[in-house]
């Protein structure tokens, strides 16, 4: 919050955060209003509604806010764009990766844009709620959201009056969450973030459109949940890894540090057979499956995918697949500190600009506390196969077998 630092180091860099963003703004109107919201998000109001954001500027009424959210003229996506500029330059780092997910904003009514009953993630149920689709990127100097769409069920987009009434525009159709996901990710890959990596939930990563599109179209790699269900190469993933993993596959190591400390898992991989017509005879990354067990219940068992460079290790793809939980941190700190999801707007124009600016106070808050000198994760040694093309390869654990191997 903004009284934990000292005011005149907040105020001179919340200034070069202003200066960034100020020209989208070409009156000064705007421009105040826009530095009293973010300001206000920032500060330790109750509640961050139109009210008390604005008690808090001094201003008499909501009125100027609420303009500023709904008619005034500016662009959150060009807003957006000066936002990952900003990340880019506290946060970035070649070892950066570009995380999505999606989560529920709990709304009554029907008139809110997107709104309908629906399964939310955060309620764990379904719920009558806004979905809103999100990029974070995570780096080992900090993480911080960089982008976000409103998802539109069908009862929004096959209703032109409806969307009429709640100012969404003719060209907004239909997309699911994971062409979402997409658009996202090919905006930020050309943006100026710094990632090779992307990671997501069982929902993106049982996509394999979803998985193809990061291979083939943006040569990214990933390590990415799927269900217990999910075919590789026939089978499925869950019979598969409880079937062949040898117990010397398994291998203690941490998806990166938690509140408590390391998170600790079980982790088996296996290197999957070369698929020729899609990589050539030299090719330049390699398939895996991989499994998290829970050390306490080992009945509790994660499966991902992962697409990785030739010299990737399992320690390499467990902190890979540890950083998913990065925009769930991400989600918590922007809604419990910046006010994410206390916003009163119910047009489509008005969602994205409070969760742009939202998004901008989260990204500030980021920059001042980001992580500086974080150890470097070991590299345990890898075996693999000596018929890669034709095998799977387990990933045996070289603390008890240095130089084994196991071909199935």
């Amino acid at each position: 919050m903004l009284n934990d630092a000292p005011a005149n180091v907040w105020d001179r860099e919340l200034e070069e955060l202003f200066l960034r963003t100020g020209s989208r703004f070409t009156r000064i109107e705007p421009r105040r209003r826009m530095r009293d919201y973010v300001r206000g998000l920032l500060a330790p109001v109750g509640r961050k509604n139109g009210w008390q954001l604005a008690e808090w500027a001094g201003h008499a009424t909501p009125d100027g806010l609420q303009y500023l959210l709904s008619r005034s003229r500016w662009d959150a996506d060009s807003v957006r764009d000066d936002l990952q500029q900003y990340v880019a330059d506290q946060l970035g780092h070649d070892d950066g990766v570009l995380i999505v997910d999606d989560t529920g904003f709990i709304k009554k009514g029907t008139t809110s844009a997107g709104v309908q009953r629906q399964y939310s993630g955060t309620a764990g149920r379904t719920e009558n709620c806004q979905i809103g689709v999100f990029a974070a990127y995570a780096t080992s100097r900090g993480h911080a959201l960089v982008d976000r769409d409103l998802y539109l069920p069908r009862s929004w987009t096959d209703d032109r009056d409806r969307c009429q009434a709640a100012h969404i525009p003719d060209d907004r159709t239909f997309a699911t969450k994971n062409t979402l996901a997409r658009d996202m990710i090919r905006r930020a890959h050309a943006s100026p973030l710094r990632f090779r990596w992307v990671t997501a939930d069982a929902a993106y990563g049982q996509d394999s459109r979803f998985r193809r599109f990061l291979e083939d179209d943006l040569k990214l790699h990933y390590v990415v949940a799927v269900p217990k269900s999910q075919q590789v190469h026939g089978p499925r993933i869950e019979d598969r890894i409880r079937r062949e993993a040898p117990p010397k596959a398994w291998q203690r190591l941490s998806a990166g540090p938690g509140a408590k400390g390391e998170r600790c898992y079980d982790w088996a991989g296996a290197l999957l057979p070369v698929v020729e017509e899609r990589d050539g005879d030299k090719p330049t990354r390699r398939r895996w499956m991989l499994a998290r067990r829970s050390i306490t219940d080992p009945e509790d068992i994660a499966y991902f995918l992962a697409s990785a460079p030739l010299d990737a290790t399992l320690a390499d793809l467990a902190r890979i697949a540890g950083c998913r939980w990065k925009i769930e941190e991400c989600f918590q700190s922007a809604k419990n500190e910046c006010g994410l999801d206390e916003y009163e707007v119910r047009r489509y124009t008005g969602w994205y600009r409070h969760i742009t600016l939202a998004m901008l106070a989260h990204a500030f808050l980021a920059a001042q506390e980001r992580e500086r000198g974080a150890p470097a994760m070991t590299r345990p040694i890898s075996w693999t196969s000596h018929r890669p093309r034709s095998a799977v390869s387990w990933q045996l654990n070289p603390r008890t077998t240095p130089h084994a191997s196991t071909t199935r």
